[in-house]
């Protein structure tokens, strides 16, 4: 292989290499692949796998609607076998996102583009909250940030106040949460989790 750009010796250089043609065990092969790389709900992996298709169709052509019956059925096994569960995915985000100082806007605008459902969403984002509140989490946020009271020279902290809350309010916090922190001491008791 050559080093400085990766391909294959022998291969023209500009040209594509060109896509497999897509059957039902291909699409399966690679919904595993790309499973075992990266957790994903249904409406991820329909779009992964509906982006293969499409490349496939368009260099050997072919019927969309037959090989769209595939990707259903292939989701839908997964989804029985549980290796796609958009719950999970959710219950895992939503822990990991508010763990790392993230507001409840942020989290459920996050889930909702990864097509997770609303309802779904909603209760995910409460139990995440239940156990980080959200002021626990604009806390963790602005140390990590260092925003307000967390600022390495707390003498600028006049000076940046406006830039600060604006950074909170950006993260998805209220203006009355990020008022709080931001004005707040950074002696306050930190979040237990």
């Amino acid at each position: 292989m050559d080093e400085s750009t990766g391909r294959e010796r022998g291969q023209p250089q500009g040209k594509k290499k060109q896509p497999r043609k897509v059957s039902p065990r291909y699409l399966e092969n690679a919904a595993l692949h790309y499973l075992k790389r990266y957790s994903a709900t249904v409406s991820q992996l329909k779009t992964v796998l509906m982006r293969r298709v499409d490349r496939s169709l368009r260099f050997h052509g072919g019927e969309r609607t037959e090989a769209l019956g595939w990707v259903n059925a292939l989701v839908e096994k997964l989804v029985r076998n549980g290796l796609v569960n958009d719950q999970a995915y959710a219950e895992t985000k939503a822990h990991s996102l508010r763990a790392s100082g993230r507001s409840a806007r942020v989290i459920a605008q996050k889930l909702k583009l990864k097509g997770v459902a609303k309802e779904v969403v909603e209760q995910k984002v409460a139990e995440a909250s239940a156990e980080v509140s959200e002021e626990a989490a604009a806390r963790i946020w602005a140390r990590k940030k260092r925003l307000g009271p967390f600022r390495r020279d707390l003498k600028t902290r006049p000076d940046n106040r406006q830039r600060d809350l604006a950074a909170m309010a950006r993260a998805g916090f209220s203006f009355a949460m990020a008022k709080k922190i931001i004005d707040g001491s950074a002696d306050e008791p930190s979040p237990s989790f």
